[in-house]
This record gives C-alpha cells, sequence and structure tokens, in this order.
C-alpha cells in the first residue's frame, strides 16, 4: 500500500503565478536556488561541520541525498548579522555565546558516550547523543552551565522553521499558504481553494 503523497512539483508551480506577491516569491525562490557549497561566517568550520551533522541527525532527508534542503547556513548567517526573535530563556546566554557553547557541548558528548567526534558517529549513535541532550541528561562538563534541554529546544525550533520555510518542504505537506493573493474565501471543514494542492495516492 503506498503513502499518500502530494505530487512533486505541485506547490513550486504556484510561485510564478498571480496568487504569489513579488516579495515571497523572491524569498522562496531564493531558497531554492541557494548553492549546495556554502562558507561558513561566523561559525567556526569545525563547528559549522557539526552543526550540519546535528541537523542532518533532526532532518533526515534520505529522498534528497544529492542536495539536501540546507539548514546550517541559515543559523551560521542569522548569527553572523545578529538577528534574534527578541527574547530568550533566561536560563541561556545571548544566542551566539548559546550555539558556541551549546555545539561544543554536543562534541563533549559523544566524545564521553562514543569516544568519537559528533560527525563520523554512525545514526543510531547520534540520535542516543541528541536524546539525552534533549532530555536534559547528557555527560559533558560545559552542560554543568548550561541548560541542555533548553538549548536543544531552541536549536530544534530553529533548524524546524528553516526546514518548513523551504518550498521543497512546503511541497512534502501540500502547504500553499504563500499562495494567498487576492485572499482565501473557502475556509470551511474540508473546502478547497482550487489553488490547493490535491492528495495523491
Amino acid at each position: 500500500m503506498s503513502t499518500p503523497h502530494y505530487p512533486a512539483g505541485t506547490v513550486r508551480a504556484l510561485l510564478p503565478t498571480a496568487h504569489v506577491s513579488d516579495a515571497t516569491r523572491a524569498a522562496l525562490q531564493q531558497r531554492l536556488d541557494a548553492p549546495a557549497d556554502y562558507t561558513p561566517q561566523f561559525l567556526a568550520p569545525e563547528a559549522f561541520a557539526l552543526l550540519e551533522a546535528v541537523a542532518a541527525c533532526l532532518f533526515p532527508q534520505p529522498d534528497r541525498p544529492e542536495r539536501p534542503i540546507p539548514l546550517a547556513p541559515s543559523v551560521d548567517e542569522r548569527l553572523l548579522e545578529g538577528r534574534s526573535d527578541g527574547w530568550r530563556y533566561d536560563a541561556l546566554p545571548p544566542d551566539r555565546e548559546t550555539y558556541r557553547l551549546g555545539l561544543g557541548a554536543i562534541q563533549e558528548t559523544a566524545q564521553a558516550l562514543f569516544q568519537q567526534d559528533f560527525p563520523t558517529l554512525g545514526a543510531e549513535q547520534q540520535q542516543r547523543v541528541m536524546q539525552a541532550v534533549a532530555d536534559g541528561t547528557p555527560p559533558g562538563a560545559t552542560w554543568q552551565t548550561l541548560d541542555a534541554s533548553r538549548f536543544f529546544e531552541e536549536m530544534l525550533a530553529e533548524l524546524t522553521e528553516i526546514y518548513y520555510a523551504h518550498p521543497l518542504a512546503q511541497e512534502e505537506i501540500g502547504y500553499v499558504g504563500m499562495a494567498d493573493l487576492p485572499a482565501w474565501t473557502k475556509i470551511g471543514l474540508n473546502e478547497k481553494e482550487d489553488r490547493e494542492v490535491p492528495m495523491g495516492e
């Protein structure tokens, strides 16, 4: 039995239409056209590679082995520019310091549990490391002064936001909320606009 899915290309087909504003179209197209190779601007190369490995662990993309949706570059760019969402947990330091400490602490945990760097671990071992961080019980000296579960929560939320802001991820779930021109009129239960994506089989 096949898994229901949204047909590939249906969301992207909306981008050039009048249903999408110029500003939204430009932002989404930029994400589609992002180069595969990215040089970190804020994080050190080793820390950036670690963040890429963490992102791949939390958001595996086996259907895109050659060109996964890039997540780490957006984090690096935000940290470089000093952007934030305007608040943070008082248990965590400012974002730049939080990521610097948190990524280093993940490495400490990988070494403590498996005597290897996180990027070199197998998928199951990486998941065990991240589960310990999420549970707030990871080994490592840095975690004594950095709230592991809060760091995991913040990092996961940011990576999730980046992932689902990408047109390919939106296509996975049939999201067409960006095609909001001229307006939504069919808002009743099980009602759909003509431009909404039908579920396939």
